[in-house]
C-alpha cells in the first residue's frame, strides 16, 4: 500500500477494480476501462469486461467509446477560448451572433446562459420529432424555427441535453476568423495540440474497428437518426456526425489528457488550451441552491430528496450537500467535470488533484448510472493518501 501523502492506496484502488468486477459479472453493463491518476501519475488504467453480451468481444484499454454528452466538455473549451480571444462574452446575447435565434424571451439568453442551463428553453433531445440530428446546419435551423423559451433566461435551472451545446457549437464556427466547421475547430485548436489522437467528432474511418457501438440497456422515449439510416440510434455510427453536445468519440487514455489540461489550469506538456482564469471561474458554483429540473424529475421518481443543480459554467460540480451526485460523496466541493447518458464520465477534484475517467459499455438508465458513478467515485477518492 502506498504510504506518501501524494499518493494512492493500492489497496484501494484493487477495491475499485473488484467493484466494477462485480457490476459486470452481476450484468449491470458489458464492461468499461477505467483511470484513476493523482498529480498526473497514473495509479489504475485497467480495462474490465467486454463491449456487448452478444460476441463478448473483449474491451480494451484502446477502445473507442461514444461520449454521449461528455462531448459538451470540448465545446466548453472552444467557447471559452473564443471568450478569451474577444469573439464573444459570456454577456453577448446568442441572437446577436446567430440572428435567426430571436423573436421572443429567447433573444436575451446570453452564452452565460447556455453555460448554466438557465436559458428559459425547454429541455427537448430533439428540436423536431424524429429528425435525423447529425448534420449541425440542419440541427440549428429546426431549433430556431421550433425551440422557443418556457421561462425568462436567469430563473430555472434546467440541463438542456442538445440544445445548448448545438448553439454554442455554432457560435464558434460562426466567430472563428478562419470560417473553420465545428470538427475542424476541435480538432486543430484541442485534440491536435493535446495529442488526442483517439478522438473525434463522428465515428472517424481509421476509429471504426475499435469503436463501441452504443446498446441503450433499456429502451429510450427519443431517438437518435443519423442520415445513413444506420437504426434507432444511428447517428452515433456516423462518420461524419456533427454534433456538438453528443457527437464526441474517444478512449479513456485521451480523455485523460483533456481532464489533465483542465487539472492543469489549461496547459498540458506545452499545450497551452485555456487561461487559468477562466477555469477558475468556470469550475465555481454559479446555480447557487437552485435544483436541476431534469434531474430533480429523477429524484422524485427514485424517492430521492431533491438537491441543488452544482454547476459552473458548462461543467458539473460536487458542492456542498450530502444526495445522490455522479461524483461521489467524498470529493471535495470544487470537484468538476462533464458526464454522459449511462456509460460515460471524468471528473476532476483540484483540492487532492485526482483525475478519474470511465467510460464503460452497455448504456444504464440515468437513476442506476447515477448510483454507479457514485459508488466508483466514492472509492477512487478514498484512495488518496
Amino acid at each position: 500500500m502506498a504510504t506518501d501523502m501524494h499518493e494512492l492506496s493500492n489497496e484501494r484502488l484493487l477495491q475499485l477494480k473488484k467493484v466494477i468486477e462485480n457490476d459486470v459479472q452481476r450484468g449491470l453493463y458489458y464492461g468499461a476501462v477505467i483511470l484513476v491518476a493523482r498529480h498526473g501519475i497514473i495509479g489504475l488504467h485497467e480495462a474490465i469486461g467486454c463491449t456487448n453480451a452478444k460476441d463478448k468481444r473483449p474491451i480494451s484499454k484502446d477502445s473507442v467509446f461514444s461520449l454521449f454528452s461528455t462531448t459538451k466538455a470540448f465545446t466548453n473549451a472552444l467557447v471559452f477560448r473564443a471568450i478569451e480571444r474577444g469573439e464573444f462574452a459570456l454577456t453577448t446575447k446568442v441572437s446577436e451572433i446567430i440572428p435567426e435565434f430571436s423573436r421572443g424571451r429567447r433573444q436575451d439568453i446570453t452564452f452565460y446562459h447556455l453555460l448554466t442551463h438557465s436559458s428559459g428553453l425547454p429541455s427537448v433531445f430533439a428540436p423536431e420529432p424524429g429528425m435525423y440530428i447529425d448534420v449541425l446546419e440542419e440541427v440549428i435551423a429546426a431549433i430556431c424555427k421550433n425551440v422557443h423559451s418556457i421561462e425568462d433566461p436567469g430563473v430555472l435551472v434546467t440541463y438542456a441535453p442538445m440544445v445548448a451545446h448545438a448553439l454554442m457549437g455554432e457560435a464558434v464556427r460562426r466567430t472563428d476568423p478562419k470560417k473553420r466547421s465545428y470538427r475542424k475547430l476541435l480538432e486543430e485548436e484541442v485534440l491536435i495540440p493535446l495529442k488526442m489522437k483517439d478522438t473525434a467528432i463522428g465515428v472517424r474511418a481509421d476509429l471504426r474497428s475499435r469503436h463501441i457501438v452504443p446498446i441503450f440497456l433499456e429502451p429510450l422515449p427519443f431517438t437518435h437518426p443519423g442520415h445513413s439510416n444506420l437504426g434507432t440510434h444511428g447517428a452515433f455510427e456516423e462518420e461524419n456526425a456533427e454534433m456538438p453536445w453528443v457527437g464526441g468519440v474517444s478512449t479513456v487514455s485521451d480523455m485523460f489528457r483533456f481532464a489533465e489540461m483542465l487539472r492543469r489550469g489549461g496547459e498540458l506538456d506545452g499545450a497551452r488550451i485555456l487561461g487559468p482564469a477562466i477555469l477558475n471561474l468556470a469550475t465555481r458554483n454559479h446555480t447557487g441552491d437552485k435544483p436541476n429540473e431534469l434531474f430533480k424529475q429523477l429524484a422524485i421518481s427514485c424517492g430521492w430528496e431533491t438537491s441543488p443543480a452544482y454547476i459552473g459554467l458548462g461543467f458539473f460540480m460536487r458542492g456542498e450537500a450530502i444526495c445522490h451526485l455522479h461524483f461521489g460523496t467524498l470529493t471535495s466541493p470544487r470537484t468538476f467535470g462533464n458526464m454522459g447518458a449511462g456509460s460515460s464520465i471524468f471528473w476532476v477534484d483540484p483540492a487532492r488533484e485526482l483525475t478519474f475517467v470511465c467510460l464503460s459499455a452497455g448504456v444504464m438508465n440515468e437513476a442506476l448510472n447515477m448510483a454507479r458513478f457514485q459508488r466508483l467515485s466514492d472509492i477512487a477518492i478514498s484512495a488518496a493518501i
